[in-house]
């Protein structure tokens, strides 16, 4: 994992920032995108399946709905970017850096996500089975009812982040760190969390769930107390 996460950067901080010409036209399937700048897009219920978008910077955009299924984002920056209701299963991202977005109700299913950070973002009902998450970081994130059921998730952390109802139901998890997180709320798999390291307070909050979940009973009082 890398030591930290990655110190964000200005869209003029880019190695590919001279290079980017402003987005015209529309977005469509199998359609390949490099150093190109979407500003202030909105986009409605567009079919991009399997485009390809390298070096591209994405700003004050929103996505509604849509289809992106299969798409690649390779060295993309996305910054203040909406998304509701937005079919990205089976993506591939790799180095991707996305700052002060919102992602509800999105499928991200099947998807592999590798140098990926995301900052300061809201997950609102994001479908993340069977994703593959590589040294990705969740920094100052909430994360709400989010499903990794069956994803695997390596080199991942979750610094400064809330977790709020989160499924983890055969999910696998290695080297993830969950030290720095604001809040554990497990909905369910909280088997899934070997593999995973926690804080000693973190490990105090979850214990009733892990009594419940070994069948463990906690009653303090002399034995027999309670009973006639």
């Amino acid at each position: 994992m890398r030591a930290r996460a990655q110190t964000p950067r200005e869209m003029a901080e880019l190695p590919y920032a001279h290079r980017l010409e402003p987005f015209t036209g529309r977005l469509v399937r199998d359609d390949d995108h490099e150093s190109v700048l979407f500003d202030g897009c909105v986009f409605e219920d567009p079919d991009a399946g399997g485009s390809a978008f390298g070096e591209c910077a994405f700003a004050n955009t929103s996505f509604d709905r849509g289809r992106y299924r299969r798409c690649r984002f390779d060295d993309v920056w996305w910054h203040t970017v909406r998304m509701v209701g937005v079919d990205l299963v089976e993506t591939e991202w790799l180095d991707v850096e996305f700052a002060a977005g919102v992602l509800a109700g999105t499928e991200i299913s099947g998807s592999r996500l590798r140098r990926v950070t995301f900052r300061n973002c809201k997950f609102d009902s994001v479908n993340a089975r069977m994703a593959h998450l590589r040294d990705v970081f969740f920094v100052d994130c909430l994360l709400r009812d989010v499903d990794f059921g069956g994803a695997t998730l390596t080199d991942v952390a979750f610094p400064g982040s809330t977790l709020e109802r989160v499924r983890l139901d055969r999910t696998k998890l290695t080297k993830v760190d969950l030290r720095e997180a604001n809040g554990l709320g497990i909905a369910s798999g909280l088997d899934a969390l070997a593999g995973t390291t926690i804080n000693t307070g973190q490990l105090l909050d979850l214990a009733p769930a892990f009594a419940q979940l070994l069948g463990i009973t906690v009653q303090d009082g002399p034995p027999g107390a309670g009973h006639p």
